[in-house]
């Protein structure tokens, strides 16, 4: 799943190691994420949320949601 996880951790100056430690989880957690090989459990993606301060969907952006997806 595409994502702005590791732009939102440079904007605060933190290291994978900060974001993972904060988070709970391995740096290779972290790296997985950003790099798009892994997506978080919805758990882990709201404590991103709440720790960015954002909205998940802020963060992550479903493959669904190309431009031309638009219903309406």
């Amino acid at each position: 799943m595409k994502n702005k996880v590791k732009v939102l951790r440079e904007t605060r100056q933190w290291s994978q190691g900060d974001l993972a430690k904060a988070l709970g989880v391995s740096r290779q957690t972290v790296i997985s994420i950003e790099k798009e090989r892994y997506n978080p459990s919805l758990e882990l993606a709201f404590s991103m949320a709440a720790l960015f301060d954002c909205p998940i969907e802020a963060i992550f952006i479903p493959e669904s949601k190309k431009k031309g997806d638009d219903v309406g």
